[in-house]
């Protein structure tokens, strides 16, 4: 009998999964003043974990207080108090599901209005068109910088299995640091760090290696990984592949192929290099390409809204499959799907002319859904885009300038630095 959704899957550190349905990351920025998981975060966990998904991998937790994607982020480092990420933990476990923390660096993905560390593997600043001045230009990374890095991604890991977290995905993908690193339009570096794909995905590799030492056997660490970073030039296929084998034999347990970045937005259904991507699971068929020749469990995420397609991933040989913004507003719907197999997941898609603006209201969407199933309220169907994404940039500029009155001092020392 062939693997569906449904069917259980151990993965190589011993750890089952009742099903190949996983919540995957969405951006929920829903921290409490401190960066730390509060009420709203943990009842959006405790709803996916009674949804069904038999994996729920949280949104970004930064591995520095001081490089966030978004004011509103998580962020779990050394000093920080660790009783919310158990409670964050024990309420995504609920139901027999297990638990992973995404764990990242945003690199030069930084706001500029947020202010804070802005790095890179070279000084290469984004192109956002006419919207490029809403980020900063980065510093190429010191060798001290790269080192310290690595060290922050162990101590976030550590920190998660300490809190009773089942595994961490470090994020590889979708142009923050470490996807930089790996990128040739990013890393123009002539040291070790740059150069080859070996020396372009040496930072993964080390940060792999680390976290592995010092987290159990049983404990899971997974990759977030780009399949294409759909611009040209860029990351891609052949370089995922080579990736994929580099890091084949370090102890990691499944890979999540993605794509995109904040430039080419893939994970939205969007490239920037004209290649057109399937209806829904964008990436598939770059999953089975690289699925092929890997003995890893590979996992792709990508539009998916129905279990017919669900299924589809599965039956190609693809380990599981990742669901986000259909889960954002039906976030039981694995559970659904175990009642009437045709109800279809809603994804907002927003195509507006300017492509970056589309891009935040489609996210403005999902996180106003988020708000609202972590406030224990039903989601919007049909929800404005234009509204979405009012309400989303005010509630941003709240958050920031109480990130920015938190850390004004420290945020000063960098820029007196």
């Amino acid at each position: 009998m062939p693997n569906s959704a449904f069917s259980t899957i151990e993965l190589p550190c011993g750890l089952v999964l009742k099903n190949r349905i996983a919540k995957a990351a969405m951006e929920e920025n829903l921290a409490e003043s401190n960066q730390l998981p509060g009420e709203l975060l943990i009842n959006l966990y405790r709803k996916w974990a009674a949804g069904g998904s038999g994996l729920i991998i949280t949104g970004n937790v930064m591995i520095d207080h001081l490089a966030m994607t978004g004011p509103g982020g998580v962020a779990l480092e050394k000093d920080s108090d660790l009783a919310p990420f158990q409670r964050l933990a024990a309420a995504g476990k609920e139901n027999g599901a297990a638990i992973w923390m995404q764990i990242n660096h945003p690199g030069r993905q930084v706001f500029k209005n947020m202010g804070g560390k802005v790095l890179s593997p070279s000084n290469v600043a984004l192109n956002m068109g006419k919207h490029s001045k809403m980020f900063s230009q980065p510093d190429a990374m010191t060798e001290e910088q790269i080192q310290d890095v690595i060290q922050r991604f162990v101590v976030t890991a550590t920190r998660a299995e300490e809190a009773g977290f089942d595994g961490v995905e470090v994020h590889a993908a979708h142009g923050y640091l470490i996807a930089q690193f790996l990128s040739p339009l990013t890393n123009k570096r002539e040291d070790e760090w740059g150069g080859s794909i070996e020396n372009r995905a040496r930072l993964l590799v080390e940060v792999i290696r680390a976290i592995r030492e010092k987290v159990a056997p049983t404990f899971a660490v997974a990759v977030k990984l780009n399949s294409a970073d759909f611009q040209r030039g860029g990351f891609d296929v052949d370089d995922a592949q080579q990736v994929v084998n580099l890091i084949a034999d370090l102890g990691v347990d499944m890979v999540e192929l993605s794509g995109g970045s904040y430039e080419a937005p893939a994970m939205q259904g969007r490239t920037a290099d004209g290649r057109t991507l399937e209806r829904e699971a964008y990436f598939l068929t770059f999953a089975e390409q690289i699925g092929q020749s890997s003995k890893l469990p590979i996992m792709t995420t990508g539009g998916v809204r129905r279990l017919a397609v669900a299924d589809k991933v599965i039956d190609s040989g693809v380990a599981m499959v990742g669901m986000a913004s259909a889960l954002a507003s039906t976030p039981d719907l694995p559970n659904q799907w175990l009642e009437d197999s045709n109800i279809t997941g809603d994804i907002p898609l927003v195509s507006w002319k300017d492509k970056t603006l589309s891009g935040l209201a489609t996210m403005a969407i999902i996180k106003r859904n988020l708000r609202r199933v972590g406030a224990q309220k039903s989601p919007v169907k049909n929800a404005s885009p234009l509204l979405s994404l009012i309400l989303d940039q005010v509630r941003k500029a709240k958050l920031t300038k109480r990130y920015r009155q938190r850390y004004q001092q420290e945020l000063e020392s960098l820029n007196s630095d």
